[in-house]
């Protein structure tokens, strides 16, 4: 075998240190622009790292499950320690007023649309 197709365990464990679970997300559209939901078990607000780059949306959390000193794990079974998922936003989308709120390992985000793509109603002038 040649050293270029050798797989070490270094070389494993450092695909699984960049490895992540996908959040399981609901995306709710209505008139005035989406409301996404992340389920984030075990992340806390301060692990929590959101991002808008361009045109992309990025979540981010780090999974921290505080196990007692005196106490060792029998049994694991959630084996990457972080989550993370990314999503193109639409040019239709206000990128720059996007809250969230995180409650319960729930991420709420609400991405506004932006105000040319807002519904309008138009005047009917009678002449």
């Amino acid at each position: 075998m040649n050293e270029a197709a050798t797989v070490t365990k270094r070389d494993v464990e450092q695909t699984r240190a960049e490895s992540a679970l996908l959040p399981l997300v609901d995306v709710v559209e209505d008139a005035g622009g989406i409301t996404l939901y992340a389920d984030l078990p075990g992340v806390s607000k301060e692990n929590l790292h959101l991002e808008i780059e361009a045109e992309n949306l990025t979540i981010a959390g780090e999974v921290s499950l505080n196990t007692p000193d005196n106490l060792e794990a029998s049994h694991i079974e959630l084996e990457l320690p972080r989550y993370r998922r990314v999503f193109a936003l639409s040019k239709e989308l206000d990128s720059a007023k996007v809250t969230a709120e995180f409650k319960n390992g729930v991420l709420q985000l609400r991405i506004p649309k932006a105000e040319h793509a807002q519904p309008r109603k138009i005047e009917i002038q009678v002449s």
